[in-house]
C-alpha cells in the first residue's frame, strides 16, 4: 500500500456533498459544516440535529434519493447511508468525475481518512491509521487530550500575534528566528499555562534556552 500523504486543506467556499444523514452521517456534517463549506446534505431521513442545522440555513438539506449529477461540481463527497451497493454505486461515479470521496467506514472506497483529532484553537494535531485501526487512533487521541491542556489554545493565539510584530519588527532574521524558536520552547509554554508571565519574558529574552 502506497503511502498517505498527511495534510490540512482549506474548504471554505468549496463545495461538498454528504449523502446520508442518520446517526453515522451526522457528526460528518457537523465536521464539515465548521469549514466554511458549502454544503448540500442528500438523504431520505434526516436526523433533528441536521433538521435543525438545515432550518438554520448552515446547511442545504434535500431529503429524496442520490442522483450522481449531486456530485456534479463538488470538491468532495462522503457516504454514510447504510446500503452497501448505494456506497459503492456514489464512490464509483465520484472516481469517474474526479471528486474525492470517503465511504464511512469502508476503506478500500475512501480516497482520504477522517484522522482522530486534538483541537486545542488554531492547534490541531491529527492522528490517522490509514483505516486499519479507527480504535488505536482514537486512544491515543485521548492521550494526547491529556498532554495538550485546553490552555494551549489562548497560547497558540498569543503566539500567532506575536509571530507578527517580531517578523514585523525591524530585527535581523537570526534574531527573529532566535525569539520565534524562544517563544515556543517548552519553558515558555509551561510559564505561560502557569500563568507567569514573569517566566514567560525571561524564555523570549533567553533565545539559546528556547531551541529544542
Amino acid at each position: 500500500m502506497t503511502s498517505l500523504f498527511p495534510m490540512f486543506i482549506r474548504l471554505t467556499g468549496r463545495q461538498c456533498l454528504v449523502v446520508g444523514a442518520g446517526k453515522v452521517g451526522e457528526p460528518k456534517i457537523g465536521g464539515l459544516m465548521d469549514t466554511g463549506a458549502h454544503l448540500r446534505v442528500v438523504a431520505l431521513e434526516a436526523s433533528p440535529q441536521v433538521r435543525e442545522w438545515s432550518d438554520l440555513g448552515k446547511i442545504d438539506l434535500e431529503l429524496r434519493a442520490f442522483s450522481a449529477s449531486d456530485l456534479d461540481s463538488k470538491f468532495l463527497a462522503v457516504v454514510a447511508t447504510s446500503c452497501n451497493r448505494l456506497n459503492e454505486q456514489i464512490y464509483r461515479e465520484a472516481q469517474r468525475r474526479g471528486v474525492l470521496c470517503n465511504v464511512v467506514d469502508v476503506p478500500e472506497y475512501c480516497d482520504f481518512f477522517y484522522p482522530a483529532v486534538v483541537r486545542r484553537g488554531g492547534l490541531q494535531v491529527a492522528i490517522s491509521t490509514g483505516g486499519r485501526s479507527p480504535s488505536l487512533a482514537q486512544r491515543l487521541r485521548h492521550q494526547l487530550e491529556r498532554q495538550f491542556s485546553a490552555g494551549y489554545a489562548a497560547w497558540v493565539e498569543e503566539l500567532g500575534e506575536t509571530r507578527k510584530l517580531i517578523l514585523a519588527s525591524a530585527l535581523d532574521l537570526e534574531t527573529k528566528w532566535n525569539l520565534l524558536q524562544s517563544l515556543a520552547s517548552r519553558e515558555a509554554v509551561e510559564a505561560h499555562l502557569a500563568g507567569n508571565p514573569a517566566l514567560r519574558a525571561k524564555a523570549a529574552i533567553d533565545p539559546q534556552g528556547g531551541r529544542p
